[in-house]
């Protein structure tokens, strides 16, 4: 079973009167990639410059192997930090930059070669000791700050939207380096993005976070497949999210129609939200659809086409190797493992209708959420 290595206590931040983190309990565990996932504002960061020490909470306390650490500084906690800009020395080498927290120590000359070589290794740039780090690309910047991060052997590394200066193509390689690293090192990474695919890749365990509080914390698929409200559903890739009943165990009704779903535990009848993924939808002839509806829109995808559906005047995202014609008529058939029924929360009625969907809307709220990170 995983030790429990550092806990949150009903930790709360206030700024200027503003509540940043409201009541907040988690725990991270020994040796677990941990990510904190929201959209920009929802108390990531903020949770982790607590555990860095950067930050002291308004209320609540920080336990670190259950002693209280809420007004140990930074650099008396077992934790490091990478930060998305690298904060490299410019005038340093490669060798220099990763040796400089040692020699602050006054660690040993032989010993600061020995774990500047190793750190070099596990990193996977043998051979640029005596490189200058302007010289180097941004991947492989971010692996000089990640071993400047881990040569003093932190049981923490703590890492802030650290790809997110990196080009696509990087990103990914660089989200299986860290957890190669992770592993290697066998050490806790806790680490922060808004970028819903990295957190699913990468992650151990996911918590995502909204308005300053937990929306949901379990596994990758856990959280994909079980979403517990309609923030989690829609945040985690791309849903539709329709208002249902549920009439008993295993039978919900949306656009007044019973389906059998895996869901119980509701009261009969009971009001509840309904998610189904685009990738969970079969697209039949009209006449043989549990429901039918026209084509709206229709984009090429690659490996797919990402189409939206008007049924009854709600649009539906469906993600299908088929091509279907804009204004094509077309039914659909869901399994019962493709419902997933959730209750209802002040976010029901928010997200689902894709009736303003189109790339440029996604472009712009990528770039606005950049701007504000």
């Amino acid at each position: 079973m995983s030790k429990e290595l550092i806990r949150l206590k009903d930790v709360s931040m206030k700024f200027d009167g503003d509540t940043i983190l409201d009541n907040i309990n988690l725990y991270f565990n020994d040796k677990e990639f941990l990510t904190l996932l929201g959209p920009s504002g929802c108390g990531k960061t903020t949770t982790l410059r607590i555990v860095g020490g950067f930050l002291v909470p308004t209320s609540g306390d920080v336990l670190f192997d259950g002693v209280r650490i809420n007004d140990v500084p930074p650099n008396k906690r077992q934790v490091n930090t990478v930060f998305q800009k690298y904060a490299l020395f410019p005038h340093l080498n490669v060798f220099d930059n990763i040796a400089f927290g040692l020699r602050i120590q006054k660690v040993a000359k032989p010993e600061i070669t020995k774990r500047v070589q190793e750190m070099l290794e596990v990193v996977s740039l043998k051979g640029f000791d005596h490189r200058s780090v302007t010289s180097l690309s941004g991947g492989q910047q971010q692996r000089v700050a990640i071993a400047r991060a881990l040569v003093n052997n932190p049981k923490v590394l703590l890492l802030d939207e650290p790809l997110g200066a990196l080009d696509m193509r990087l990103r990914k390689d660089m989200q299986q380096e860290l957890k190669r690293i992770q592993r290697e090192m066998e050490i806790t990474f806790i680490y922060v993005t808004h970028d819903q695919e990295e957190a699913l890749a990468m992650s151990d365990t996911v918590v995502v976070m909204d308005g300053g509080r937990i929306q949901q914390i379990g596994t990758p698929k856990d959280i994909y497949n079980e979403p517990k409200n309609a923030f989690v559903a829609d945040f985690i890739g791309e849903s539709n999210i329709v208002d249902g009943i549920m009439r008993s165990d295993g039978v919900v009704e949306i656009f007044n129609r019973k389906f059998r779903c895996l869901d119980s535990g509701f009261a009969p009848d009971e009001a509840v939200d309904v998610v189904i993924r685009p990738e969970d939808v079969d697209i039949v002839p009209e006449s043989e659809g549990q429901l039918k509806g026209t084509v709206t829109q229709v984009t090429f995808k690659g490996m797919q086409y990402d189409i939206i559906v008007d049924f009854y005047g709600f649009k539906w995202l469906i993600q299908t190797t088929d091509f279907c014609p804009e204004g094509s008529k077309i039914g659909i058939k869901i399994d019962p493992d493709g419902f997933h029924v959730m209750k209802k929360s002040h976010y029901s009625g928010m997200f689902g209708d894709y009736s303003s969907y189109s790339e440029e809307y996604d472009e712009i709220s990528d770039a606005e959420s950049e701007a504000e990170e």
